[in-house]
């Protein structure tokens, strides 16, 4: 039932519409004057600090490597609005090119470190990338190798051409034994010249908040990803807020173990480092959860950003006792719904009495809701917060679009500064996802009567089992609680009766034993009949994206043809 509000005699339910507060006022930069502005306030201090590489940069010392490279960029012949693709794990390269990109008015490709060769071309061809910055190697990735099959003729000098690629001019590499016809990352600011120097000074009048700056591909879990456009003005007020909201400030010292190619990097992690004062701290190349421990201790890392299964790596590693975490504070657990056991022992065992939930997407830059430092932790715990300054969400029912009441489930829509320019030269898939200002998130969400968020599922997750609407994210809550089980997914799987049936997959912890009927027995009589699930099938990990989503389509398809077989 929605909240009801008397008026006179009537009664009227309040609906699920909520505005955030009118202040503090939204920064009206760009992300290369953010930079200017953190070089003059704190030259000295630390800016970014890449443990795995042993590199430590101060803001004055950060400026100037993006300056550098920045002009190299121009002597090379890019121009504002070029793309430059950036593709590789966690560097303090990585970072360089972004606040280069930035100065000098490109606009940066963030490229997902898992794309294997043919996901490369078409990212590089939908935007047309000019210019490609990639690592040697990561994982079992071969970066290099990958590129030489779109591009076979790189014997020039930093110069390439392809009848695949036709904007492709140059490929730079991070790392690795020199090669023909590529650019070394560290050769690109020596190319610089007085004059492309004197052009970034100049650049920066003509440079405007509202310009592009960034372009991130969505996961394209059905069809071909598309490419969220984001704006100066898109992601350095979101980073602005977010580090607001979990009490960052000038001398914090943050972890960044998620990946930069995504929001959480980039923006929760490197803008809210810059408009804060606050240290940027990456503990590995990819995640590596004892990296964290070590970083958090030898740094002294006052907080520490992850999507939940990296605080449960975190927890669960055997060394996690011998750690001294005391100097954590906050941090934002965001990504993917947070099991409350998981969350309280972070605020008990990791010191994070300030950590909060975050709730967004690309398409917004990315965060629209977030916990307050002042919230209780059953509203940490329950919910995604309130929504952020200067945002206005809606909860519409997602077959009719009409508003629902209060504390009624439905698809949840938002509106303001955060919402993305556009998907990159894709009008019809822009104008499906944003109407009249609106980006409809394809989130089921539920908005209370204090105007906290819950989500409660995506639109294409609920499962429909017999005519009953089923949020997968509260059987997943329940079936944490049992004392054998580290993590669990819930999907549902065709049925000849019902339509849908609801599958568990469920992760054990370490030494810990059950069985499917101990798990279904668990669930009986605690939730609703029809929620307990009808079959449960243990797990040793989960398919994951590179930001740590659990990709539950590739789940469904795997149950779906165990079930078949069986």
């Amino acid at each position: 039932m929605g909240e009801t509000v008397s008026i006179g005699m009537k009664a009227v339910e309040q609906p699920s519409h909520v505005i955030g507060a009118s202040g503090p006022p939204l920064i009206e930069q760009t992300i290369g004057t953010a930079l200017e502005l953190a070089a003059q306030r704190w030259p000295e201090a630390e800016a970014l600090v890449s443990r795995h590489q042993d590199v430590r940069l101060s803001w004055a010392g950060l400026k100037a490597a993006a300056d550098a490279f920045a002009a190299g960029l121009l002597a090379l012949g890019l121009r504002p609005g070029d793309r430059v693709g950036i593709w590789g794990p966690n560097c303090a390269e990585w970072t360089i090119a972004q606040f280069a990109t930035a100065r000098a008015g490109m606009i940066q490709v963030n490229i997902n470190p898992a794309y294997r060769a043919s996901e490369l071309e078409y990212t590089l061809r939908k935007v047309g990338v000019k210019a490609l910055i990639c690592a040697a190697t990561f994982k079992t990735s071969d970066y290099v190798a990958m590129v030489e099959t779109l591009v076979p003729s790189v014997a020039g000098a930093g110069e390439v051409r392809s009848e695949r690629l036709p904007a492709l001019a140059h490929i730079i590499k991070i790392g690795g034994d020199p090669r023909p016809g590529w650019l070394a990352f560290d050769e690109v600011a020596t190319l610089r010249t007085d004059a492309s120097e004197r052009e970034l000074m100049s650049l920066a009048a003509s440079l405007g908040p509202n310009d592009p700056i960034n372009i991130q591909f969505t996961s394209g879990t059905t069809g071909s990803p598309k490419g969220a456009t984001l704006s100066h003005r898109n992601v350095l007020n979101n980073a602005y807020f977010v580090g607001l909201g979990m009490g960052l400030h000038e001398g914090d010292r943050l972890c960044i173990p998620v990946p930069l190619y995504h929001c959480f990097g980039m923006v929760m992690g490197n803008l809210a480092c810059l408009v804060h004062g606050a240290t940027m701290v990456y503990p590995s190349a990819g995640f590596e959860p004892l990296a964290v421990l070590e970083a958090i201790e030898a740094e002294r890392c006052t907080g520490l950003h992850g999507v939940p299964t990296m605080f449960i790596a975190e927890l669960e590693h055997p060394d996690f006792g011998r750690f001294d975490l005391s100097s954590l504070r906050t941090g934002i657990m965001a990504g993917s719904p947070c099991p409350i056991q998981v969350m309280r022992k972070v605020m008990d065992r990791m010191h994070m009495r300030d950590i909060g939930i975050a709730y967004g997407m690309t398409e917004t830059s990315p965060v629209s809701f977030q916990t307050a430092l002042d919230d209780s932790l059953e509203r940490r715990v329950g919910t995604i917060g309130r929504v952020q300054p200067h945002l206005e969400v809606k909860i519409v029912h997602p077959d009719t679009g009409e508003m629902v009441p209060r504390g009624q489930p439905g698809a949840l829509c938002t509106r303001g500064y955060s919402v993305m320019l556009g998907y990159w030269d894709d009008p019809e898939k822009t104008a499906e996802a944003i109407r009249d200002g609106w980006m409809h998130t394809g989130d089921l969400a539920v908005i209370d009567e204090a105007g906290y968020g819950r989500i409660v599922g995506r639109i294409k997750d609920m499962i429909i089992r017999g005519g009953e609407n089923i949020y997968p994210r509260e059987i997943e809550e329940f079936i944490y609680t049992h004392p054998a089980v580290e993590d669990v997914q819930v999907i549902g799987v065709p049925d000849a009766r019902f339509g849908e049936e609801v599958l568990a997959c469920v992760k054990l912890r370490a030494g810990a034993s059950a069985d499917a009927e101990e798990i279904i027995a668990y669930c009986r009589g605690q939730i609703a009949h029809y929620k307990v699930p009808r079959y449960v099938r243990f797990v040793d990990a989960f398919p994951m994206t590179v930001s740590g989503k659990v990709q539950k389509y590739l789940l469904r398809e795997a149950m779906t043809a165990d079930l078949a077989e069986g």
